[in-house]
């Protein structure tokens, strides 16, 4: 039987995981559970079932390396022996049919430009397409109207808090006293001093920032959404 190492790497390898805090995120477990399992050298059967369950993976691949790597296609589980299968089961190491899960964290908190960004509270989890996910990338619900139609109530959207070098007409996520996370965008105004905040809505009053107030508050660019149309 391969070691657990041999097995974990494949496992973070298909998954896109890269710490043990993802994966057990995807594994809805522990993150000491992986820490006992790699002590004990052995891969916890459940795991295979619900990498299986959830993301099609192919216990064989990820025990032995053997078969292909996925095994679902949207029709449920198919052998890769089976005749006349029509869909390709490799198709679906495409990052845009995989998916990881990312926490989801609300817009509200306690903001202050005089004291550390506050931590944000994580209110649920969302699978995102592998295609959509990035290292930088904290995923959150909109509240409130005013980023319609573009971003409406409930919608959910990913930040990358990396991309903090402001590109005029770009949705960002800013920190705000008495309002914690909020979206608007972004212009550089015609006398290069300040900044100015605007909501897409057009009864919403539009805020402007010095550079210096803009680099506290920045958290990042907003580069999708996802909602009901």
């Amino acid at each position: 039987m391969p070691a657990f190492a041999e097995i974990y790497e494949r496992i973070k390898m298909a998954t896109n995981c890269r710490t043990q805090m993802e994966l057990a995120t995807v594994l809805d477990i522990r993150q000491s559970s992986i820490s006992d399992a790699k002590r004990r050298d052995t891969v916890p059967g459940d795991w295979y079932m619900k990498l299986f369950e959830r993301q099609g993976l192919n216990p064989d691949w990820l025990k032995q390396g053997i078969g292909p790597m996925y095994l679902r296609t949207d029709k449920g589980y198919v052998p890769s022996e089976t005749p006349g299968l029509a869909e390709n089961p490799a198709y679906y190491g495409d990052p845009q049919s995989r998916s990881i899960i990312c926490p989801v964290y609300g817009m509200a908190c306690t903001y202050s430009d005089g004291r550390p960004r506050p931590e944000l509270e994580a209110r649920g989890r969302l699978a995102v397409p592998g295609s959509l996910h990035r290292e930088d990338l904290q995923v959150f619900c909109m509240q409130g109207d005013n980023m319609a139609p573009q971003l409406r109530d409930g919608a959910h959207f990913g930040v990358a808090t990396g991309d903090v070098n402001v590109v005029s007409g770009r949705v960002y996520a800013l920190f705000a006293p008495h309002e914690g996370v909020i979206v608007r965008r972004v212009f550089l105004d015609g006398d290069q001093e300040s900044y100015v905040l605007r909501s897409d809505a057009d009864h919403y009053p539009e805020t402007r920032l010095t550079p210096s107030q803009l680099g506290k508050r920045l958290l990042g660019r907003v580069i999708w959404t996802m909602q009901e149309l």
